[in-house]
């Protein structure tokens, strides 16, 4: 075996120090640049979200009110009646937290469902895709205030149109839509379900063109057929995005609010009086602002748990 040449020129190696100190040189710039991108939106995040979210933990252990001169410390207290049975504000809390968990495992499954399928039937080349897409889209730019009012003509009673199309069928046509259960859930599930399925649909829409053809060419060369390649292909493909519309969702049916006080008021009773009507009823209307601020964080502190279980719950699934 030949050894090494001595004669052999040495090869020229730049030096690390320099290379570093060029890439050095531009960081700070760079950092500075995309930091003042960025002022704007830290700006009004700090104005909308941390000052508030600070003032609401510091009132959360007061008796704050606006009609009080002195606001006096009370720690915990707040918390604790919360959490204990016969108190103020225990019972109606925590039907309001239950109302909530209701409509939220109603209205979740069917908002992830129905626009996961629909978003895999406009992924096809269908004629007129791109229309069907800004229908089903459209509901969603419109407020809150605009979707409660027009369903509420429809679903009423006594004069709504719907229950005027059940009997031209010869269906019931006193079905009581608003002002009884089930059917209030019935309404509350089904009007968020229209005005929000496109969104989601949107969204998985987007993820399924990012699952790559070679993936479901494979499957079908291994004789797979439409159900084993949207098992098999499209939900592994869509998991960070199923993850992400899964975690907003949730959110958002946790934090209704506009349905139920336009459609139902809370009704029949307070059936369908969710926590954040409560929450908004004791701090603004009662103006027992300190015990909404803790009602907050408990609502605050729920949420952020099922957020992690669902995190972890789709990590292992992909592992």
């Amino acid at each position: 075996m030949a050894g090494p040449n001595p004669a052999a020129p040495a090869v020229a190696v730049p030096p690390a120090r320099r290379r570093s100190r060029v890439g050095k040189s531009g960081a700070p710039r760079r950092t500075g640049t995309a930091y003042l991108f960025l002022a704007p939106f830290l700006i009004l995040f700090g104005i909308f979200v941390i000052a508030p979210a600070i003032f609401g933990l510091v009132i959360s252990v007061t008796d704050w009110s606006p009609y009080k001169a002195e606001q006096a410390f009370i720690g915990l207290q707040n918390y604790i009646d919360l959490f204990t049975p016969g108190s103020i504000t225990f019972g109606d809390f925590w039907q309001s937290m239950g109302a909530t968990g209701i409509f939220t495992l109603l209205s979740v499954p069917v908002m992830l469902v129905i626009p996961l399928l629909l978003a895999v039937l406009l992924n096809n080349k269908i004629k007129g895709g791109t229309a069907f897409r800004a229908i089903f889209f459209a509901p969603y730019v419109l407020g809150v205030a605009v979707i409660g009012v027009v369903w509420r003509y429809v679903l009423d009673t006594q004069s709504g149109i719907l229950n005027y199309l059940l009997g031209l069928v010869g269906l019931p046509s006193d079905l009581p839509w608003t002002v009884d259960v089930p059917w209030a859930w019935v309404s509350l599930v089904g009007v968020t379900v229209w005005w929000t399925l496109g969104f989601n649909a949107v969204i998985l829409l987007a993820g399924l063109k990012g699952i790559s053809a070679d993936l479901y060419e494979a499957a079908s060369l291994d004789g797979a057929g439409a159900i084993r390649k949207f098992f098999s292909v499209t939900l592994p493909g869509l998991r960070p995005v199923m993850l992400f519309v899964t975690t907003t969702t949730i959110l958002a049916s946790a934090n209704m609010f506009g349905q139920s006080f336009i459609l139902t008021k809370g009704g029949p009773g307070n059936a369908t009086r969710t926590v954040i009507m409560y929450i908004s009823d004791q701090g603004l209307a009662q103006s027992n602002m300190g015990a909404a601020s803790a009602m907050s964080y408990i609502l605050f502190a729920v949420l952020a748990i099922i957020s992690v279980i669902n995190f972890r719950l789709q990590r292992e699934r992909a592992e």
